[in-house]
């Protein structure tokens, strides 16, 4: 068994994969950490427009973990009309806000919901987001999820779990379920 280290140690945490329940993973940890009275903030990128079960969920968790959308939503799919320029100027203040946040250092455990999808759809570069983690005070633990990880931050992380795809219920054409995919 390798010499245990100090349990204080802030970890970076990526889910990730084509598989669903990423975000789902990354809230199992809010109500954990909730459960010790840690506060938690989960700061949304991608996600905006559309009302989810985990927003009035997360409430109930206060006053340990909070949620805020940052996003204008998903980009480029059902409803989205916005210019992509847009999207990628949201993007780019949901990174300052989550860089105040980690500087702030209020908060044991940050969640950044989608920033990988933020990355995959170029909304914000590699860089930047390494810088971020850079950033993180020692003791704080980060939390990314979104597929498409890139490789640069699977190198970055201490923990990485890919969620892949056995089985869904969309190909039998069964639409998305409330409580379960919103």
């Amino acid at each position: 068994m390798p010499e245990q280290k100090d349990q204080k140690h802030g970890l970076v945490i990526i889910h990730t994969g084509d598989g669903k329940g990423k975000t789902t993973a990354a809230l199992g940890i809010a109500v954990r950490a909730a459960g010790y009275k840690m506060k938690v903030l989960i700061l949304q990128f991608v996600k905006g427009s559309w009302k989810y079960g985990e927003m009035n969920g997360v409430k109930m968790l206060a006053p340990y973990v909070e949620m805020k959308q940052l996003g204008k939503g998903f980009v480029g799919i059902i409803d989205d009309k916005l210019p992509f320029e847009e999207h990628v100027k949201k993007a780019e203040e949901a990174l300052a806000e989550a860089k105040e946040w980690i500087l702030k250092n209020e908060h044991r455990i940050i969640i950044l919901d989608e920033i990988n999808v933020a990355l995959g759809l170029r909304l914000l570069k590699v860089e930047q987001v390494l810088n971020l983690i850079k950033s993180k005070p020692p003791q704080m633990h980060l939390v990314l999820t979104g597929r498409n990880a890139p490789p640069e931050l699977i190198e970055a992380a201490d923990l990485v779990t890919e969620m892949k795809e056995i089985k869904h219920p969309y190909r039998k054409g069964i639409l998305a379920q409330r409580g379960i995919d919103f």
